[in-house]
């Protein structure tokens, strides 16, 4: 795992980490957000916007989420998958 992996997925489970489990629906992780809808994650030259987790990324979430350990896995995935961290 590069620093930037490490650092976005402290970073998510901080944040997700907040919402009440288990999240049924993306929308419900919104008020937790700290900038909401224009929060983003940033670590060395990776910055990515909760907006495109959401979007860009949904064909790797597989909702409900029982606890944030595995939503922040299906994020990783799909952002190593996507080569965010390449």
């Amino acid at each position: 795992m590069t620093p930037a992996e490490a650092e976005i997925r402290r970073q998510l489970t901080e944040v997700f980490g907040a919402a009440e489990y288990p999240v049924t629906d993306p929308f419900e992780l919104i008020p937790v957000l700290p900038d909401g809808a224009a929060t983003t994650f940033e670590a060395g030259d990776v910055t990515i916007g909760a907006m495109e987790l959401g979007m860009e990324y949904a064909d790797y979430q597989e909702y409900p989420y029982d606890s944030v350990e595995p939503l922040v896995d299906d994020l990783m995935a799909g952002l190593r998958a996507e080569d965010v961290f390449a």
